[in-house]
């Protein structure tokens, strides 16, 4: 693998870590900003924690179009500058609407992120690498997760206005990314669609001189030599790429997973533990889920998408059934956690890993930005509403009756990996678009 593609494949994965911090954040400082603010759990969950999900989803819908016009380039700076307006906005915000708005913004980064990183990394990777290169920018966002977690635990007792360090220290990394991101060059297959040949030729020297530039225009063209003008994603030809874009993003959502890393200090004080003991058990939550991504990042071209997902498959099954049972029979203490922590393991090392990797490879060039923001604006939308109704669904039907939904939707899953999802690994983009469209016209 190119130093340099390694190099700019990180840069643009920072995004990721972003995604994660801004994500995950919240969670130390919810519970503080409810009794700060005396909000009702319904405007709790859908205003002050639910805006900035919603602003992931506006951030899905949407940026495919400066993904697709800008570049994946500009967009990815784009990105940086909306995290950096939003920690210090947040940091700053005196009441709930301001404060809503702000973690909007960052939502909006969080979705356009979704887009423009794993389009950017699979436009420069070679095929052998691919999955483990965008799997960078799912190590990122765990990373983030975790260094959100070990920040609201250090940050939790420094007085009355924690809250206000916890969601503003954002400011830093993400003005450090911006800066960095300019440095990346331009996406060649983008420069392609856009019949900037000269340009792409250039960036493909930097990205391997031995590699046959003149090869891949012309599949490029040729691949677009088969579309119309302005088609879309939603003609009958790219039904199936479409159909497996919102299975695996509708699956990942109702394995619950948002809806846990938001509210893990309160499902895990539900389960018995104490304040500090819950937000030091979400260090271990960030703990398993980096650990078992790297694992996924490994093994992902090496055993390939299809397989990482039959593991992840049993292993939500088997946790959040335990979850669930643990509510139910009211075991409470040591259990718990290593319910939870299976279940994280079992997210991490399949859907984690997959989803930005698979979504960004079934699509053709000139639709892929379309396309991820297609699969993520399901993943967003579904991310939105659940998490905004946990506080709401545990106080009426109770955690055992949610974690037991959650566990018959990932037998569901395992069926769509089993009959419908097709291995992606060690193919090219161009071959694998051919593959998909041409199979199931």
């Amino acid at each position: 693998m190119s130093k340099k593609i390694l190099i700019w494949s990180i840069t643009a994965a920072l995004a990721g870590f972003l995604f994660g911090f801004d994500t995950v954040v919240i969670s130390g400082a919810e519970k503080k900003l409810q009794l700060l603010w005396g909000t009702t759990d319904f405007f709790h969950g859908f205003v002050v924690i639910g805006m900035a999900l919603w602003g992931t989803v506006i951030g899905a819908i949407f940026g495919s179009i400066p993904t697709n016009k800008l570049g994946r380039k500009k967009t990815l700076i784009w990105i940086g500058v909306l995290f950096t307006i939003s920690a210090i906005g947040s940091g700053f915000a005196n009441d709930p609407l301001t404060f809503a708005i702000f973690r909007f913004i960052g939502g909006i980064g969080v979705g356009a992120s979704t887009i423009a990183v794993p389009a950017y990394i699979s436009e420069i990777a070679p095929e052998k690498d691919r999955g483990k290169l965008v799997g960078l920018y799912q190590f990122n966002i765990v990373f983030g997760i975790l260094i959100a977690f070990f920040s609201n635990y250090v940050l939790n007792d420094i007085g009355e206005n924690s809250w206000r360090w916890m969601v503003g220290i954002e400011a830093v990394p993400a003005i450090i990314y911006t800066l960095l991101v300019l440095t990346v060059p331009k996406s060649p297959r983008w420069l392609i669609t856009k019949l900037r040949n000269d340009e792409a030729k250039e960036v493909l020297k930097l990205i391997n001189s031995d590699l046959d530039s003149e090869k891949l225009i012309l599949e490029i063209k040729d691949e677009m030599d088969n579309t119309v003008p302005n088609e879309n994603i939603f003609l009958n030809k790219y039904r199936f790429p479409l159909i497996l874009a919102l299975l695996i993003a509708f699956f990942n959502q109702l394995s619950g997973i948002n809806a846990f890393l938001y509210y893990a200090p309160r499902i895990l004080e539900e389960a018995g533990l104490g304040e500090s003991t819950a937000l030091l058990g979400s260090i271990g939550v960030g703990v398993i889920n980096m650990l078992f991504t790297l694992l996924g990042i490994f093994l992902i071209d090496r055993l390939g998408r299809k397989q990482l997902m039959y593991i992840c498959s049993v292993g939500y099954i088997i946790s959040l059934s335990l979850v669930s049972a643990a509510f139910f029979l009211n075991w409470e203490g040591s259990f718990m956690p290593s319910f939870l922590f299976m279940f994280i393991a079992a997210h991490a090392i399949g859907q984690g890993t997959v989803i930005w990797v698979f979504i960004s490879e079934i699509f053709p060039n000139h639709l892929r930005g379309s396309g991820q923001s297609f699969g993520s604006s399901v993943h967003w939308v579904l991310a939105a509403v659940i998490p905004s109704l946990v506080p709401v669904l545990f106080s009426t039907v109770g955690a055992g009756v949610v974690f037991l939904v959650f566990a018959i939707m990932m037998v569901l899953q395992l069926l769509f990996v089993f009959y419908m999802m097709p291995e992606t690994k060690g193919v090219s983009l161009e071959q694998l678009s051919k593959k998909l469209i041409k199979s199931k016209n």
